[in-house]
């Protein structure tokens, strides 16, 4: 009876209107959806796969919208299309959360939404920091932060969140220990939520949680993915973030070598593995620079082509293929696509680990550097646990590429010391 009443109140009294109950997310959000109260300049939402992050934060621009709080809107995602297929388009992206009677009108050439009170929200692309230079706003929704490639983007976007008397930002992101989202959660003027998947369990599917719940309740990458805690580094990890951290780069340097690494898959099936390509690159100090990660989960034919793009868009010197996972398959494929690529395929006679040690020790020594950065290739090297399965995708094209051009320094041989009155072939001389 009271939960009648208080919709009676707010004039929900037939049929009719009862029906806009799908729209009215006050009534329908869960209390940590629900905007904070207080002063604070970003709300910064860390929670798990499913939480509803994305209707929070599709939602809450609208609210913004419809009060009038908000008139130039940022929507900031890690690419373009993120952007275009879940922030705006997306199941609970904007465009299906508005009702009929106040849905923006969207213009996908120009990456704009307008609403019919006349504000605006512009899409954009973390990808391109210099977008986000000129444009001024007074709000914006940023998605998955901790997947972004430039940090810059996130300082650009800063310096134009100055309009109105409140300009605010909402962050939606899987927590991640990138550097960017431990500096938001020290800043005094950011709000933190935390959510897990299990909050939220009555509107996801069953299978969902047989086939996600069930495979990665209890490991450390299900601690993150769905109970949203920020996990430290893994000790036993051959990779350490600090060691990224501390010596990535915002600019190309001039190289002398550009490799594009490739650690294919036979197949593009469910459950099968992605193919790794990773693009790397060498200077005359002798200092590595990791330039792209493509990897991706597709057939043979169209990994050979998302390669050799890889290549001409980095003006490459060859390809590296590992012949023990596909043998002459991967040369056969690629020069399928292009019978002139430059290819050497490198063949593993050691271990995964013994291979991958010297690449982290150059992490350690400061002579590896990412260029932007790059999430799941990090993720990767840092949870990874030698022995521990089978070596990540991703893991495996870096170090192909990075072997290639930095390849493990020999130990010096030693120079045998002769005694006095003995020759050099070890007998007395006369």
């Amino acid at each position: 009876m009271q939960r009648l009443k208080m919709l009676n109140d707010a004039g929900f009294d037939t049929p009719e209107k009862l029906k806009k109950l799908d729209y009215a997310w006050w009534f329908n959000a869960r209390e940590k959806q629900e905007i904070p109260p207080g002063l604070w300049r970003i709300w910064l939402i860390l929670a798990g796969r499913g939480f509803g992050k994305t209707r929070t934060g599709a939602e809450t621009v609208r609210e913004q919208v419809e009060k009038g709080n908000a008139k130039r809107i940022a929507l900031v995602a890690p690419t373009a299309s993120d952007a275009r297929d879940v922030m705006i388009e997306g199941e609970s992206g904007i465009m299906n959360i508005c009702p009929d009677w106040n849905r923006p009108t969207y213009e996908p050439s120009k990456r704009r939404l307008t609403w019919p009170n006349g504000a605006i929200a512009t899409a954009y692309s973390a990808d391109e920091p210099e977008r986000l230079r000129g444009p001024q706003h007074d709000f914006a929704w940023c998605d998955e932060l901790a997947a972004w490639r430039y940090p810059e983007a996130w300082d650009m976007l800063q310096f134009g969140l100055r309009l109105g008397d409140d300009p605010r930002a909402i962050v939606t992101t899987t927590p991640k220990p990138t550097a960017m989202v431990k500096d938001l959660i020290k800043n005094p003027n950011t709000h933190v939520t935390k959510g897990s998947t299990y909050e939220n369990r009555g509107n996801l599917a069953e299978a969902f949680f047989e086939a996600i719940i069930g495979k990665y309740e209890g490991t450390r990458l299900g601690r993150q993915e769905l109970n949203a805690e920020i996990l430290d580094d893994n000790p036993d990890a051959l990779w350490q973030r600090k060691d990224i951290d501390d010596n990535r780069v915002s600019k190309i340097p001039d190289l002398i070598r550009v490799v594009v690494g490739v650690d294919p898959a036979a197949t593009s099936k469910d459950g099968s593995d992605d193919t790794g390509i990773i693009v790397a690159g060498i200077d005359s100090k002798k200092h590595g620079y990791v330039l792209g990660d493509y990897t991706c989960h597709v057939s043979p034919k169209q990994w050979a082509i998302e390669a050799i793009a890889a290549f001409n868009k980095h003006r490459g010197d060859r390809v590296i293929g590992e012949t023990n996972n596909g043998g002459e398959m991967v040369e056969h494929t690629l020069r399928t696509v292009d019978p002139g690529i430059p290819y050497k395929d490198v063949h593993a006679s050691r271990g995964k680990q013994t291979r991958a040690e010297p690449i982290s020790s150059y992490y350690e020594q400061g002579r590896i550097h990412h260029v932007g950065s790059f999430p799941a290739l990090e993720d990767q090297m840092c949870d990874w646990i030698p022995g521990e399965g089978k070596s990540p995708d991703r893991v495996d094209a870096l170090v192909w590429a990075l072997t290639e051009l930095l390849p493990p320094e020999k130990p010096r041989q030693s120079v045998p010391k002769f005694s006095p009155g003995f020759g050099l072939s070890g007998g007395m001389r006369i």
